[in-house]
C-alpha cells in the first residue's frame, strides 16, 4: 500500500500519460503487466497506482520506491527499456517526474 507521510524517506514518482481513448485500454493493459510481472517485483520498490480519465485520454500513474536509486536502476534494465518502447508507441507522450511529499491533508 502506499505510504504518504512529510517525514517519508521514500521517492515518489508520478508519471502522466496522453493517449487517445482508442489506445487507453491498450496502454492500461501494458502498464497493468509491467507492474504485475516486472515492476513490483524489484528492488526497492513499495507501491504504485493508475488511473484514467473519464475520456479516456490521459493515465495518471504513482509508484514509490524506497530510493531514487532503484528507480532509476529498474527504468536501466533491459526488460523495462523494451516495455518503454512499446508504451511509447501507445501513447503521444508520457513523463515521469520525482517527487517529495510536501504536505498531507
Amino acid at each position: 500500500m502506499p505510504r504518504i507521510t512529510k517525514d517519508a524517506t521514500s521517492q515518489t514518482v508520478v508519471t502522466t500519460f496522453e493517449m487517445t481513448p482508442g489506445t487507453c485500454q491498450d496502454l492500461l493493459d501494458a502498464l497493468t503487466d509491467a507492474y504485475d510481472s516486472f515492476i513490483s517485483k524489484q528492488p526497492g520498490f513499495i507501491a504504485a497506482g493508475l488511473h484514467v480519465n473519464d475520456a479516456q485520454t490521459r493515465i495518471a500513474n504513482y509508484s514509490q520506491w524506497e530510493k531514487r536509486e532503484d528507480f532509476q536502476a529498474m527504468l536501466r534494465t533491459d526488460e523495462m527499456r523494451k516495455r518503454n518502447r512499446a508504451i511509447n508507441e501507445l501513447c503521444k507522450s508520457f513523463e515521469p517526474v520525482m517527487y517529495e511529499v510536501a504536505a498531507v491533508f
